[in-house]
């Protein structure tokens, strides 16, 4: 008897799994953004908590990190929920929602796969929003102490002797 192979790829089971996990990203609730898991949890005061999902979701997408939890990425984009830019922030969440209506999507967390969030953003590269955004998170996400150790950084050096003494020729990566 004869033995067919299975194709390779995804079951139905496994789209449709995966599928609703990627629409649970996020737990909204009035002034309130969580985890599903509650592995983080965050009050909003100025933003809208559909708003700062979004923030957190942008901030995931532009700088994916599959290592790095989801409270870093929070922890990121807080600074953004303040009086003096909550406006100008909510009108370039608007304006991300409305590209993404524009390619079929309900708004930019309705598209459930990170391919659709990154062609959406990938239209928008160019505004003064997404550069704002991209730009605070490469000090906002890269400067915070508990992700270092994932990158294999370890602190600056002065105060322990410099990189000489600390293996500035270690190249076990090469």
């Amino acid at each position: 008897m004869e033995r067919t192979e299975r194709p390779q790829g995804l079951t139905r089971r496994q789209l449709l799994s995966r599928a609703t996990a990627a629409g649970t990203a996020f737990v909204v609730g009035s002034g309130f953004v969580a985890a599903p898991n509650a592995a983080w949890a965050y009050e909003t005061t100025h933003l809208d908590a559909r708003a700062f999902a979004t923030l957190v979701q942008m901030a995931r997408d532009i700088y994916p990190h599959d290592r790095i939890p989801d409270e870093n990425y929070v922890a990121a984009v807080k600074g953004y929920d303040n009086a003096d830019i909550a406006p100008a922030i909510t009108a370039g969440l608007a304006a991300l929602d409305a590209a993404a209506q524009g390619k079929g999507f309900g708004s930019y967390l309705d598209a459930g796969w990170e391919r659709d969030r990154v062609d959406i953003l990938r239209g928008m590269e160019e505004s003064a929003f997404f550069q704002q955004i991209r730009g605070g998170l490469v000090t906002g996400l890269y400067n915070q102490k508990a992700v270092w150790p994932i990158f294999g950084y370890e602190g600056e050096s002065f105060s322990q002797g410099g990189y000489i003494d600390r293996g500035f020729d270690d190249i076990n990566w090469l």
